[in-house]
C-alpha cells in the first residue's frame, strides 16, 4: 500500500512538473509579439528555423539557433538568461520545443511567436512585396479535375508531413485513375499559403466536383484519407 502511495505521489509530482515546464513561458500572437519586442531594450529575437529559412527571410535583428542542428545549446549560450528572449519558427511548431527547452536551459523570460513566422508575415504584410512561387490563379486550376484532388501543404522540416509521405505517394499511384495528389512546398509558395489564411502544417484538402469535401489542418493517417476519398 505504501509503494502505491508512493508511486501515486510521484506521479502526481511529475505532471505537476511537467505542467509548470510546458507553461514558464508566453505564446501570443504577432501584433503582442512585435510590440513587446518594440517595448524591449536590446530584444534578444530567435529564430530556430534552418539557415535556409533564415536567409529567405527573418524578423530584423533575429539571431538564428537552429532547432534541429544539434548544436542548438552551444548557439543560445551567449544569450542572457535574465532578460526576455523571444522565440520563433516557421509555423510554431518549433519554437514552443525550443521554449520548453530554453526554460530547461535556465532562461527565466521566454515570449513565443503564435503561429511562427508566417503568422508575422500576415499580420507585417510588405508594402512592395513580390508574390513568390505559386499564383493563386494556378492554384485554383488545380482544382479543375474530372478526378478527386488531393491537395498536400507540406514542408521538408515538418514531421508529420513526412509520416504522410510515403502513403501519399503510395495513394497516388494506386488510385492513379480517380484521384490525383498535389503536394505543395509551403516554404517555397509562402505567398499563396498566407493568402489562403493558413499557419501550421500540414494542410490536407480533397475536392471532389469542384467542392471541398474534406479538410484538415493537421496529420491525417492513411485510413483516414482513404476514408475521405
Amino acid at each position: 500500500m505504501k509503494n502505491l502511495k508512493s508511486i501515486i505521489a510521484t506521479a502526481i509530482i511529475t505532471l505537476s512538473i511537467s505542467c509548470t515546464n510546458s507553461q514558464n513561458f508566453k505564446s501570443v500572437d504577432a501584433a503582442v509579439f512585435k510590440a513587446t519586442i518594440i517595448k524591449t531594450e536590446d530584444a534578444q529575437i530567435l529564430d530556430v528555423r534552418t539557415p535556409g529559412e533564415y536567409a529567405n527571410g527573418k524578423i530584423a535583428d533575429a539571431k538564428n539557433a537552429d532547432w534541429n542542428g544539434g548544436d542548438f545549446d552551444a548557439q543560445v549560450a551567449n544569450l542572457d538568461k535574465s532578460k526576455p528572449v523571444f522565440v520563433y519558427c516557421l509555423s510554431g511548431g518549433r519554437s514552443k520545443k525550443a521554449a520548453n527547452h530554453l526554460v530547461e536551459l535556465g532562461f527565466k523570460n521566454i515570449i513565443e511567436l503564435d503561429g511562427g513566422y508566417m503568422a508575422w508575415e500576415k499580420a507585417n504584410p510588405k508594402t512592395n512585396g513580390v508574390w513568390s512561387g505559386m499564383t493563386q490563379d494556378a492554384y485554383n486550376k488545380l482544382m479543375i479535375s474530372d478526378k478527386t484532388v488531393v491537395i498536400d501543404f507540406y514542408a521538408e522540416w515538418c514531421g508529420p508531413c513526412k509520416k504522410m509521405g510515403p502513403y501519399l505517394d503510395k495513394i497516388s499511384k494506386e488510385m492513379a485513375d480517380n484521384v490525383i495528389i498535389h503536394r505543395i512546398d509551403a516554404d517555397k509558395n509562402k505567398s499563396l499559403f498566407n493568402a489562403l489564411g493558413y499557419q501550421g502544417l500540414p494542410v490536407i484538402i480533397v475536392i471532389k466536383n469542384g467542392k471541398q469535401t474534406f479538410f484538415k489542418n493537421e496529420f491525417v493517417s492513411e485510413e483516414e484519407l482513404r476514408k475521405a476519398l
